[in-house]
């Protein structure tokens, strides 16, 4: 079928029942019925009815704007947008800034926000660093119990109490040479 006011195909078809002759029926392309949309006032029916037209217009440019997003391709790891959205992951952390527009807009429908602001857990206390000095120390202790080296052992069992306390000193690189040179671990001082 085509267009009422042109030559070119119809794709959307509108249907009236606003009029006390019965149903108007009409039968336009995309440009007239963005036209038709556009020029009608907001007090009819038939304005809501063109307004959910006009969000179907949207629909149709947002899926163009996808149609393109889906080509963009990161330069790092090789994943496409599209894949992204199959399935759900992305291919590297440079995908963040590859797909930043395209993302974005997706990250706070979701979330709210673009800046994560998202909870600690409940049973650390301290920063991440902090925890992960206190599992080296009592892996280290255990090491010195099973060598029977009781003295570092006592020594690194004062430091992880001084660690949990909270004296941020006590846990510095340096602080914890001092342990002394006689015990040598295999874990690595961070």
């Amino acid at each position: 079928m085509k267009c009422q006011h042109c030559e070119k195909p119809a794709t959307f078809h509108i249907t009236e029942l606003t009029e006390p002759n019965g149903p108007s029926v009409l039968h336009l392309c995309e440009e007239h019925a963005r036209t038709f949309l556009s020029n009608e006032g907001t007090a009819t029916p038939a304005s809501a009815l063109s307004s959910m037209l006009a969000k179907q217009l949207k629909i149709k440019n947002a899926a163009e704007e996808l149609a393109t997003a889906d080509k963009k391709t990161c330069p790092i790891c090789g994943i496409t947008f599209a894949d992204f959205r199959k399935f759900g992951r992305l291919g590297c952390a440079y995908d963040y800034i590859a797909f930043e527009d395209d993302l974005q807009p997706l990250l706070v429908n979701i979330h709210g926000s673009l800046q994560h602001v998202g909870k600690e857990p409940s049973n650390q206390t301290g920063s991440p660093e902090r925890q992960h000095r206190i599992m080296q120390l009592k892996v280290e202790m255990k090491e010195a119990v099973e060598k029977e080296d009781y003295e570092t052992a006592s020594r690194l069992r004062d430091k992880i109490s001084e660690v949990e306390s909270g004296n941020e000193s006590s846990w510095s690189k340096d602080a914890l040479e001092d342990l002394g040179d006689d015990f040598q671990s295999d874990t690595p001082i961070v």
